[in-house]
């Protein structure tokens, strides 16, 4: 079963643009030509974002290809299908991959282990809640945001993955 996506190019110089397209296409196996425009937040920086269709796990292998330039800020999605998760990657320069399961709604998901073993290695509160939001991303999310919404209502363009 297909499943989809989206990737947002959050922010990359104007010298990466063509490597970020041929590394989405290399993955999707299909020619990209994604619309750049400007980024606010970042002066000189470009942003595109593009949905995807394919496989399951194509959502991480854009993100692989993607992290390949350290310097790009960049989200990938990949919506939950028949017999697997969903999955969210943020990246962030200096900060590097963060990875989650997702639920239907994008909801990052954790598993009752993964509850466990912060709760067990929590000695105090504040240590509890920092545990939590590293398990949650709270960082890449609060060094996103204001990328983000300097994208609202910026052109998408729509991918499918070949064979």
């Amino acid at each position: 079963m297909p499943t989809r996506g989206v990737v947002y190019v959050h922010s990359t110089p104007l010298a990466v643009c063509s490597h970020v397209e041929w590394a989405i296409a290399r993955v999707l196996a299909a020619p990209v030509n994604l619309q750049w425009t400007a980024q606010p937040v970042d002066p000189g920086a470009r942003r595109a974002e593009c949905g995807w269709s394919g496989s399951p796990g194509t959502g991480a292998e854009l993100a692989a290809a993607l992290r390949q330039w350290p310097m790009i800020r960049f989200e990938v999605t990949e919506e939950p299908s028949p017999g697997a998760d969903g999955e969210r990657f943020m990246h962030v320069p200096g900060r590097g991959l963060f990875r989650a399961t997702v639920g239907a709604a994008g909801d990052i998901q954790l598993g009752e282990d993964r509850l466990r073993s912060i709760m067990a290695g929590a000695r105090a509160p504040e240590a509890l809640a920092h545990a939590l939001d590293k398990a949650l991303g709270t960082a890449w999310d609060a060094e996103l945001e204001p990328y983000r919404h300097a994208g609202d209502g910026a052109p998408v363009t729509l991918l499918t993955r070949v064979g």
